[in-house]
């Protein structure tokens, strides 16, 4: 359905930019019944929410068909940070043509916002807490404002501008529009409605019984020691015009952001104690393609647009579902796939089948791409490569002289080392993940059991011992301590040998091919679960049989797992 006539000012601009077909919430804000109303929308994450309030605002800011002249702002635009406020200028100018549009934003010069507040304007965008500063120093003049827009509602309190919010409102005229738009509507954000709204429209757009259909879930299981390898052959591997890694803390950008860059990687980094110079840097140089990768924390990436953005990796779990499908909401948009990627060490498995089930979303399991396999995605893309295509003239010409000089196959090894020169080096995965591991898991947690078959024949020496820190006295049984071995050691059953519980702790075998990378992916234990670490070669120690507890066990039972095989 095209868009209808609207305004010509609006209908040429938008004519301009290619949009032909309006999005569900901005079909919705130009339904009949949504004119000269205060609207409440619950919309993801570049589903054209912007131009959505643009279109919705646009009768009551140019009753007459045109804007009147620049003085105190008839409309108010706030936003979580001040990149969204800042594409939201700029989104608002070209919709707008001939508007003049201020922006209010931490960061920048204060006094010159003050001079342009002072100058007149139409549109006035800023982030909560600078536009507070300035209505107490008297620089902004709320008494003319016809419409309010807040973008990204749940972000704002979330960030903790619930004050700054209800200070820059209760100061607005109380017979303004308030247009509020949220990707989520809690009660905080239901009750900021009801206290300053009027019998608003509730427009909601989210399908809540299907994901986002635009963004394909992966989560690659790892072992704890290589998850960094896996991150380096997952960029490798999608070779993303533009990607996001996100980390849980600042430090750990810095770490990831510094490795990035070493291993070859144009990387920058995208931190909330970056000042607004440094940071609009950064973007520019995402946007520009110098940079391809942005490390960044989830403050940092608050309403953030990067266009063909086709890769998010989490290389730290998100803590709960919002954070996930807020890092995720970086990719997809606008008609445009991409992927979101979680990296789950063994031990960590279960936590990130919660966080997944809690967000009711499906993702495909595996492994982490090998560098073999990485090797192999190389050569295919440099074969489709369009450099490829037949040279014409002066550039013919050249290439026929290089070939009647040097052997075709010298010119061709010359060209793969220089493609390969530019590309960081794949990580070698030491091992492949058990069966067990790799099987698919839905949103529900289930995943596919691993095939069964016989166990093959081991000899004695082919065994390497550990120790678990649970006996007898914690009431330890191999029921559920074989669950939490495969876990935690990214294991299967097949792969381990005896089992002997003693009063203090429990010795196991692990076969010899598996025994090193079991090691390394045990030495991360989360917490409540039983430190396990190697107990040497020697045989096994003997005791006397007991009769098998059938209790409960005394140790915390949330860190058992689901079995897997």
């Amino acid at each position: 359905m095209p868009f209808p006539p609207i305004h010509p000012v609006l209908d040429a601009a938008l004519a301009a930019r290619g949009y032909d077909e309006p999005t569900a919430v901005q079909s919705a804000v130009l339904e009949p019944e949504a004119e000269g109303r205060d609207l409440l929308v619950s919309a993801r994450t570049g589903s054209g929410k912007t131009v959505a309030f643009g279109l919705a605002a646009a009768p009551t800011l140019m009753p007459g068909g045109e804007l009147p002249r620049p003085g105190t702002p008839i409309a108010l635009a706030i936003a979580p940070t001040r990149e969204l406020a800042l594409q939201v200028q700029a989104e608002l100018a070209w919709l707008y043509a001939g508007a003049r549009i201020a922006a209010c934003v931490g960061g920048m010069d204060i006094r010159r916002e003050a001079r342009a507040l002072a100058a007149g304007c139409h549109i006035v965008v800023g982030t909560p807490g600078r536009l507070g500063d300035h209505l107490r120093r008297g620089n902004l003049d709320l008494s003319g404002l016809k419409v309010v827009v807040l973008d990204e509602a749940d972000e704002m309190l979330d960030l903790g501008f619930q004050e700054e919010l209800e200070f820059i409102l209760s100061a607005a005229p109380a017979d303004r529009r308030t247009l509020l738009f949220s990707a989520t509507i809690p009660h905080d954000i239901a009750a900021l409605a009801r206290r300053y709204q009027r019998d608003a429209l509730r427009i909601d757009t989210i399908d809540r019984t299907q994901q986002h259909t635009d963004i394909e879930y992966r989560a690659i299981s790892v072992a704890s020691h290589e998850a960094g390898a896996a991150l380096i052959n997952l960029l490798r591997w999608y070779d993303a015009p533009r990607a996001l890694v996100f980390c849980a803390t600042r430090e750990g950008t810095k770490r990831l952001h510094m490795a990035l860059v070493e291993r070859g990687f144009a990387a920058v980094m995208l931190s909330g104690e970056l000042s607004q110079h440094d940071r609009t840097a950064a973007l520019d140089s995402m946007r520009a393609g110098r940079a391809r990768v942005g490390v960044c924390t989830d403050v940092a990436a608050r309403g953030l647009d990067l266009p063909e953005l086709d890769l998010v990796v989490h290389a730290d779990l998100p803590t709960n579902p919002e954070t996930l499908l807020h890092r995720s909401g970086r990719t997809g948009r606008a008609g445009r796939k991409g992927v979101s990627a979680l990296i789950v060490p063994h031990p960590k498995r279960r936590r990130a089948e919660q966080v997944l089930n809690a967000a009711r979303l499906k993702a495909a399991w595996s492994g982490a791409p090998s560098a073999d396999e990485i090797r192999a995605r190389d050569r295919e893309r440099l074969s489709d490569d369009p450099m490829f295509e037949m040279p014409t003239g002066t550039e013919r010409t050249e290439a026929e002289a290089l070939l009647s000089s040097h052997d075709a196959i010298a010119v061709a090894a010359a060209l793969l080392r220089l493609h390969r020169a530019r590309l960081p080096p794949p990580e070698e995965i030491t091992r492949e993940l058990p069966q067990a591991v790799r099987a698919p898991a839905t949103y529900a947690g289930h995943a596919d059991a691993a095939p069964r078959g016989p166990r093959p024949t081991i000899t004695p020496g082919d065994f390497v011992q550990f120790r678990v820190a649970v006996g007898r006295n914690e009431k330890a049984d191999p029921k559920w301590l074989i669950p939490l071995i495969c876990r935690m050691g990214g294991v299967t059953k097949k792969e381990i040998g005896a089992i002997r519980v003693f009063d203090t702790d429990t010795r196991f075998e692990i076969t010899r091919d598996a025994s090193a990378a079991f090691a390394a992916a045990t030495l991360e234990s989360t917490a409540g679960e039983p430190r396990i670490t190697p107990a040497g070669d020697g045989p096994m120690p003997v005791r006397a049989p007991q009769k098998p507890y059938r209790g409960k066990s005394n140790v915390d039972t949330k860190a058992r797992p689901r079995r897997h095989g």
